[in-house]
């Protein structure tokens, strides 16, 4: 089965195409475009691209196409990128404003180019369909929790597959096994000692999820994507009265908070500087105070919500970095580990260091606590939870 797997921006397009079957994966091509107007002339530029360099002979080769949809209205799972899905998204469009119409837009144009295919999204909502309903709810009125305000949760490719990679790195292939199947079968009785990670995907994006036996049961993340950690510029946590009185002091309009809170904020706000920790870090080593604020603020966060999902699972077997900023930046990650030893976690000074964007241990032989570093390859759970869903159907 040829899978196609199309990641949408709301001015960027990426792609990756796998060969599937019953015996494993294979990656056979991948590109983008940046800075994009038209989405059905790249769609089409890339099916073309693909048959020129020899890849498939023809698009209608291409049996499915996966789509790593953000957050839909009444609607979580792994689901057929159908009308529903469609305005399931379309539902939710302002509370992700980023994410949902370019992939509505996406499935729609991909259900012109490639009428044969069968499309298919996985929402970034699903890998918490099981945390427990305490930690989903905010407490708010009835009639706010009836129009679908709750804490949902996002990168749920990213988590899911550092749940089933951590667990093979050490040695719990049962609950491996368990987590590729979740979508499918659900959790799963897990015989013996539990394994405890928590998660910490930290890029332009970040979120912090605690996984027990492979299942979410909680993330830092909550009813839309700039919640929790700090974001490059989106806020993350924040006191609901915060916004009023902002409002009446600033004289801001609420469209002008949203911007605020949206595009001024985050690392960005804090820093003055960039919304990119690399710029951000080169002014911390100038001395720039409100730089080392904004990285401070943001291992703070990490630290935070690590120790509250280690409280609620009784313990933590690994701590495991991936995307940008946790796969790349060295410094962060010493920081958040950092006055760890005598909870058992021993970060490997030259470990960490030469860890850059591959899978390693950072942590010591000696440490109870293991610490990973694990490239995410989000493109991967998608295209296998696609196979799983056309396998499934047919």
């Amino acid at each position: 089965m040829l899978v196609l797997i199309a990641n949408l921006g709301s001015t960027s397009f990426k792609y990756r195409l796998f060969r599937m079957d019953a015996t494993g994966d294979e990656m056979l091509a991948k590109g983008g475009f940046e800075r994009v107007t038209d989405y059905s002339a790249v769609i089409e530029e890339t099916l073309q691209t693909l048959v020129q360099n020899g890849i498939i002979s023809s698009p209608e080769e291409i049996d499915a196409v996966g789509f790593k949809t953000v957050l839909g209205k009444n609607i979580n799972g792994c689901v057929m990128a159908d009308d529903a899905c469609v305005a399931a998204l379309e539902g939710f469009a302002d509370v992700a404003p980023a994410h949902n119409p370019p992939y509505a837009n996406g499935i729609r144009q991909f259900a012109k180019s490639l009428p044969s295919a069968k499309l298919v999204a996985l929402f970034e909502t699903a890998f918490y369909q099981w945390v427990p309903e305490e930690r989903q709810t905010y407490a708010l009125p009835q009639e706010w929790r009836n129009i679908g305000i709750r804490r949902y949760g996002f990168h749920g490719a990213s988590h899911k597959f550092v749940a089933e990679r951590s667990a093979e790195l050490l040695g719990r292939n049962d609950v491996a096994a368990s987590t590729a199947a979740l979508y499918q079968n659900g959790p799963s009785t897990i015989a013996g000692k539990p394994l405890r990670i928590v998660s910490c995907h930290l890029g332009g994006s970040s979120s912090v999820t605690g996984i027990y036996n492979g299942v979410a049961i909680g993330t830092s993340m909550g009813f839309s994507p700039q919640s929790g950690l700090p974001q490059n510029n989106r806020v993350g946590e924040l006191d609901s009265g915060a916004i009023p009185y902002a409002m009446r002091t600033l004289g801001l309009t609420l469209e002008e908070v949203e911007v605020h809170l949206t595009k001024k904020s985050g690392l960005l706000g804090l820093s003055g500087v960039s919304n990119d920790i690399r710029d951000i870090h080169e002014a911390v080593l100038t001395g720039n105070q409100n730089a080392a604020l904004a990285i401070n603020h943001l291992v703070d966060s990490i630290r935070h919500w690590t120790g509250a999902f280690a409280w609620q699972m009784g313990g933590i077997d690994a701590i495991v970095f991936t995307a940008g900023i946790g796969e790349n930046h060295h410094v962060l990650r010493r920081a958040v580990c950092a006055g760890l030893e005598e909870m058992g976690l021993i970060l490997d000074p030259e470990k960490n260091v030469a860890c850059r964007a591959t899978e390693a241990v950072i942590s010591t032989d000696e440490s109870r606590v293991k610490v990973f570093v694990i490239p995410a390859y989000e493109e991967l759970v998608l295209a296998r939870e696609v196979y799983r869903k056309i396998s499934h159907l047919s």
